[in-house]
């Protein structure tokens, strides 16, 4: 799930929580639409975590540099 299946979900979730009135006997819409809105969430809060890890950093100018010399034997 990216970005904007967890941003869906939290808006849809939002949506049956606040401005739904419906009364189905048996569900409770406004704790779906919680339960909903946890999901995505969780899920935007890790899908985050996971890209923020995945994106490499050059290293900086003041990095030392280290030159691999060619070894004969």
């Amino acid at each position: 799930m990216g970005i904007g299946g967890c941003i869906g979900l939290i808006g849809l979730g939002a949506i049956l929580t606040f401005a739904v009135d419906w009364h189905v006997k048996g569900i409770n819409v406004a704790l779906v639409g919680l339960i909903m809105m946890a999901v995505g969430i969780i899920g935007l809060a890790t899908y985050v975590s996971i890209f923020k890890r995945r994106r490499m950093q050059p290293p900086s100018p003041a990095a030392p540099v280290i030159d691999v010399e060619e070894h004969r034997f």
